[in-house]
């Protein structure tokens, strides 16, 4: 991976489904093989952002939980 900074998505204090629809929201705007970082507070991301990569064909690279805070970083597929 190159040293690309990601486009962050922040969805810290929102429940689900708004961190996926941010993120849809986003993804929408992005070019494909964008990198994209959603960080949010809801540990419901860490099953749900995996989901929606896998029925949209994107590709989850890294996720991670720091200081009360999930960070999940995606690849954006085709």
């Amino acid at each position: 991976m190159d040293a690309v900074t990601p486009h962050r998505v922040d969805a810290r204090g929102l429940l689900c489904p708004l961190p996926v629809i941010r993120l849809q929201d986003a993804a929408k705007t992005l070019p494909p093989n964008s990198l994209v970082e959603l960080i949010g507070t809801d540990p419901g991301i860490l099953n749900d952002v995996p989901a929606w990569c896998r029925i949209n064909g994107h590709q989850i690279l890294e996720s991670r939980e720091e200081n009360g805070e999930f960070h999940v970083l995606l690849k954006l597929g085709e």
